[in-house]
């Protein structure tokens, strides 16, 4: 073993490593005045910065926790480094050569365990970025090509390929004066019954570097079809390689971060390169994991805290159910994170890489910029599950929504929230939504029950077992036009304007359907045959029953019906149903996006003014009759 390091050599490291700069790496540092630097404890979760360094003493403290120290503390802190091993990394990247009392320099003896497999995995990665230009690689070069990638773009993220033999890297690290161990302890190889083998073969590789930089890892993609190993392979856990707290692509973006104050979160290797390579210099990826806590906190560093900060972490997703699922998965991973916290995702189920491939780089800049807040994007996705041109789906969209929405610990944010789900179910109650809301949120205080959620609407052909209720006005008043239909057809002329949507449960649309099917009451001789025909058209009992009841039912009017009563009553019938139509529409316009969704919206919208314009034609006509 190497001895202890000379005085004057750590000395030198501590001199050529500026704190701002070496911490600088880890979080983002603003000043704090008098020569003082500010950031976010990375040793604790903080919302307010009292992580505090002074370059002019080399010193680095936190009024949150108390930890402080210099630059090698700090890196022993935040790497779980030794002395010795904090001193050789400071010391590689400050360019300072070590000497050791016992002889020797840092080039020769028996550096700490990490630097060694620090070490490896740069001797790797010049390997396999060599091996990416030999003949071998043909398919390596092919698969990067019809992504759009050059070889310039390869050499820029360190892209490499690993040889399809069993010993290939790993008797180049042997040549290199790596024991079998070591190369085992770095993840780059196994331990076969034989020896060592290399972990990777015949595959594209992609490094996995520290936020400083160094190689720790590798992310490998399977380029035979004949291989039956795993799509992606990463190297597995090893002192240096944690990829609960990893993000490829960091190194490259973390300064774009701080100074944007957005990170973009994709989904794989390829992704990250194509929106660098797009002009989205701020896009990670995790490294065979779900993006986790310890992710965020890395990230927190970097935008200088949350919302009233203005962070934002935006995560893009594809368009399909693995997407959806996802999704999910980080709204409840990120839950605190939430209000600062947004989603992008492509409709057409296109990844960055492909969307770029096909559309251009401004395709991958204006899907992050067309980021929607995740709650936004949770509510929308949940209510979009109801069907919510019924009364019936839009509550029960609500108080699946409302769940969400209680959700939301800024009361503020929640409120507006509110509002908005009360918008996009069309439900043009606002007080109602914010009481609907509330239930929720103090049921989940108490720990209790919520509202009983209603079930999604059942599908079609199944609502000639809804609810029949006499208690209902709409239905009391659909009863009697169809009353006036059955009994005074020839009081009845305006009952053929009206559609079967004019009708809101299945019973009354039948009678409207076979009233339509004799030629309408236009078509109607005397009272008493026209009520017979009805019976007789009647396709069951229970209609015909129904028509009976219709027939022999009084007609709830004061004296007797009269053609300006008649008018009256069906003339309520249309104008409930241009309401609810209205309302149907507004609530369409509310989920549509108008940037988007640009065709659909202006056809809704069309729509809406005709309505307008035909409940404002009838509320003058029933002006004028008065």
């Amino acid at each position: 073993m190497a001895g202890r390091i000379r005085d004057e050599d750590v000395a030198l490291v501590r001199e050529r490593a500026p704190i701002a700069d070496v911490i600088g790496e880890y979080l983002q540092l603003r000043s704090a005045g008098g020569g003082s630097l500010k950031g976010l404890c990375p040793f604790h979760d903080e919302k307010s910065p009292s992580f505090n360094v002074t370059p002019a003493r080399n010193l680095w403290y936190c009024f949150g926790c108390g930890e402080g120290g210099d630059v090698i503390g700090f890196l022993q802190r935040i790497e779980g480094l030794g002395f010795v091993e904090a001193v050789e990394s400071l010391a590689q990247q400050a360019g300072v050569r070590l000497r050791y009392e016992q002889g020797g320099t840092s080039g020769r003896g028996d550096p700490g365990r990490r630097q060694r497999l620090v070490d490896a995995h740069r001797a790797a990665q010049e390997f396999y970025a060599e091996q990416l230009l030999t003949p071998a690689a043909q398919e390596g070069r092919r698969f990067l090509g019809e992504r759009g990638f050059t070889r310039a773009d390869a050499e820029r993220f360190g892209v490499g390929f690993a040889p399809p033999g069993w010993e290939a890297l790993t008797s180049h690290l042997r040549a290199k004066g790596f024991t079998d161990q070591e190369i085992i302890t770095a993840g780059l190889a196994g331990q076969g019954r034989r020896g060592a083998y290399d972990k990777f073969r015949g595959r594209l590789v992609w490094p996995v570097r520290e936020v400083t930089g160094e190689v720790v890892g590798f992310g490998a993609r399977r380029l035979d079809p004949d291989d039956d190993g795993p799509k992606y392979l990463n190297t597995p856990e090893t002192p240096i390689f944690k990829k609960g707290n990893l993000l490829y692509g960091l190194d490259l973006a973390k300064r774009d971060i701080s100074r944007t104050r957005r990170a973009v979160i994709v989904e794989g290797y390829t992704d990250v390169m194509a929106c660098h390579l797009a002009g989205v210099t701020t896009a990670v990826a995790t490294c065979g994991t779900s993006f986790g806590e310890e992710h965020l906190r890395v990230l927190r560093r970097m935008l200088l805290g949350r919302s009233n900060q203005g962070g934002e972490v935006v995560f893009t997703f594809d368009g399909d159910a693995a997407g959806q699922k996802a999704a999910v998965r980080a709204f409840a991973e990120e839950h605190g994170f939430a209000s600062e916290t947004f989603v992008a995702v492509q409709p057409d189920g296109l990844d960055p890489c492909d969307l770029r491939l096909r559309h251009g780089d401004s395709a991958v800049v204006d899907l992050v910029d067309a980021r929607k807040p995740l709650y936004e994007f949770m509510i929308r996705n949940v209510i979009e599950q109801y069907d919510l041109d019924t009364p019936e789906g839009r509550m029960a969209g609500l108080d699946a929504a409302a769940e969400i929405v209680a959700s939301i610990r800024n009361e503020g944010v929640r409120k507006l929230y509110a509002v908005n789900l009360d918008r996009w179910l069309g439900i043009m109650d606002e007080g109602f939504v914010q009481r609907r809301v509330a239930q929720h949120l103090g049921a989940a205080r108490r720990g209790g029950t919520a509202p009983r959620r209603p079930a999604p609407p059942a599908p079609p052909g199944a609502a000639d077992s809804a609810p029949y209720d006499l208690r209902d006005p709409s239905l009391q008043r659909e009863r009697q036009a169809l009353k006036i239909a059955v009994q005074h057809p020839g009081l009845a002329a305006d009952f053929d304007d009206l559609t079967e949507e004019s009708f809101t449960v299945p019973q009354h649309r039948a009678v409207h359907g076979l009233v339509r099917e004799l030629g309408g009451v236009g078509a109607a001789g005397d009272s008493a045959s026209w009520a017979a025909a009805l019976r007789a058209a009647a396709p069951n009992d229970a209609q015909r029953a129904f028509v009976t009841r219709l027939a022999v039912e009084p007609i709830e009017v004061y004296g007797e019906l009269d053609e300006f009563q008649a008018r009256e009553i069906l003339g309520t019938i249309r104008v409930h149903s241009i309401n609810r139509q209205v309302a149907n529409l507004k609530s369409r316009l509310g989920r549509l996006d108008p940037a988007a969704d640009a065709d659909e919206y202006q056809r809704v919208f069309a729509d809406l003014m005709a309505l307008e314009q035909q409940r404002r034609l009838m509320r003058e006509r029933a002006a004028g009759a008065t």
